[in-house]
């Protein structure tokens, strides 16, 4: 009898907790519906993002199909869910406009998770919202200034002039993996720049810098959860003390940073770097009263670095990559390429300089279109931080809503791009995008809370293809698939099965 009352009593909690769960869905999924606004009817649990969970689609592909579908109906905006949480998705370009630069002040957040306490590095110019964001990032401004970005040139091309000697002894008779050379360089590049230290990751894949920044992006199951919870209950995942990046790699990080920063101050060394911008901005705590309106303390210097990483490592390797499969496949843009880079060159003794770089245009052509037709980032972010009335509409905004931009959407959408599933890199020429809308580019965000490091992204990556252009010609491997298919996985936008491509040495 007592083991029988036993499971009665536990049955009858399981369903009173079952109940519950269905009755707070149902309400939530009201949401919409309550104000007004038009949706896609989701799925118990999921949502609108069921085949991402289920590993069918990434977030990008699915936001963008419910772009196209909405934008089908000529709605302005509509309404989805990710799991409970109801997300607002901006489609009209002038309201997007709204959203990122003229109603900024309602928008001043991306969103999401932040864990300051357990994890310091997580507290970086991008995860910032409010007062704490437009201090910071008013202090770092400068770090990227046209001068700033001179005095770190030099070390990118040495780094470049590297990733062509390793080529020469990696690209004999097998096809070279697009994103891990360019990963490689853009570690070597940011690891430099950023921390301060020759990683060497073009000469040795598996040194310790190379592994441990690849590990932030390859979580295991349990960090999966951790980031799924984080997302879901962050008040919960404070509690639990969860971070959104395995502990090892930010303790490494972390190590690094204090080493390097120790090093120099201790022996007076300063390089022209990005990591030395942001010590000259560093306050000494114990004896230093400087306005700590133009000064950093270690933790904010810390994790401006670490973002410094994640931004230009990431983002910047997936371009390049990106740009060397589209410059493989298009064998008229790369002769054509090719051709600008020596004209150029030559007007300079062939010496790849900050000036040399700046006139080749058609490789700006060349990365612009890349950007629009593989983002790296395929979705764009932000908070509704105080009420805001929907223009054309009577639906005020609620505080704290979460909204997307359907990046990749917009980049694909035949109104803005004919024919978008073409490479085309003349979209992009001086007479060609005017015709491109305002907000209809946005592989770096726009407004206020547009990309810092945007310029260096762009330098590190032209440098690199520069050089790889210049000194080989580029086709498709057999072990490319194609069309490509995304990775369901990753936030930032990747690929199944890898890019290869066959490098042969210009003699």
């Amino acid at each position: 009898m007592f083991w029988w009352n036993l499971f009665l009593n536990i049955f009858g909690i399981f369903v009173a907790t079952l109940i519950l769960i269905v009755v707070f869905y149902k309400r939530r999924y009201n949401h919409w519906k309550d104000l007004g606004i038009e949706y896609l009817q989701p799925s118990f649990f999921y949502g609108n993002i069921k085949e991402n969970i289920h590993g069918k689609k990434a977030l990008g592909t699915i936001l963008a199909e419910f772009y196209n579908t909405m934008r089908a109906r000529n709605l302005q905006h509509a309404g989805s869910y990710m799991f409970h949480i109801p997300v607002f998705v901006a489609i009209d370009l002038e309201l997007i406009k709204k959203i990122m630069q003229v109603d900024f002040p309602h928008f001043t957040d991306h969103g999401g998770y932040l864990n300051e306490k357990d994890d310091p590095l997580s507290a970086h110019l991008a995860a910032l919202g409010g007062q704490r964001w437009r201090e910071l990032r008013v202090k770092l401004t400068p770090t990227f200034t046209t001068g700033k970005m001179k005095l770190m040139f030099p070390i990118i091309v040495q780094i470049a002039q590297e990733l062509i000697k390793v080529l020469e002894k990696e690209c004999q008779n097998v096809p070279i993996e697009a994103k891990d050379i360019s990963a490689r360089y853009t570690t070597d590049v940011i690891g430099t720049c950023a921390f301060g230290i020759d990683c060497n990751s073009l000469r040795d894949p598996k040194t310790e810098f190379r592994v441990k920044g690849s590990r932030l992006f390859d979580l295991n199951r349990k960090e999966q959860l951790a980031n799924f919870i984080s997302f879901m209950f962050p008040k919960f995942a404070k509690f639990l003390g969860l971070r959104l990046f395995p502990k090892e790699g930010t303790d490494f990080f972390w190590k690094i940073i204090k080493e390097t920063a120790d090093y120099r101050e201790q022996n007076g060394i300063r390089r022209n770097d990005a990591f030395q911008l942001l010590l000259d901005m560093k306050i000494n705590e114990e004896t230093d009263t400087t306005d700590s309106d133009t000064m950093l303390t270690f933790k904010e210097l810390a994790a401006q670095a670490f973002v410094f990483f994640i931004g230009g490592f990431e983002t910047s390797s997936t371009m390049m990559s990106f740009a060397l499969l589209e410059i493989a496949l298009n064998q008229d843009v790369q002769d054509k390429l090719r051709e600008e880079i020596n004209t150029v060159l030559k007007r300079y003794d062939d010496k790849m300089e900050y000036e040399s770089l700046a006139e080749m245009r058609y490789l700006d052509m060349v990365i612009n279109e890349t950007l629009r037709k593989y983002p790296p980032i395929p979705v764009q972010s932000r908070e509704c931080t105080k009420d805001y009335p929907i223009p054309n509409t009577d639906v005020i905004m609620p505080k704290r809503q979460f909204i997307f931009i359907p990046v990749q959407g917009i980049h694909h959408d035949p109104e803005y791009y004919p024919d978008p599933e073409k490479f085309d890199p003349t979209r992009f020429s001086d007479e060609n995008k005017k015709s491109i809308p305002q907000f209809a580019f946005l592989p770096f965000g726009e407004g206020p809370r547009v990309c810092l490091g945007q310029r260096f992204a762009l330098m590190q990556s032209k440098v690199g293809l520069a050089f790889i252009v210049k000194n080989y010609k580029l086709k498709i491997n057999t072990k490319t698939e194609l069309p490509v298919r995304m990775d369901p996985v990753k936030f930032f936008t990747g690929t199944i099965g890898g890019l290869w491509v066959d490098m042969e040495k210009i003699k």
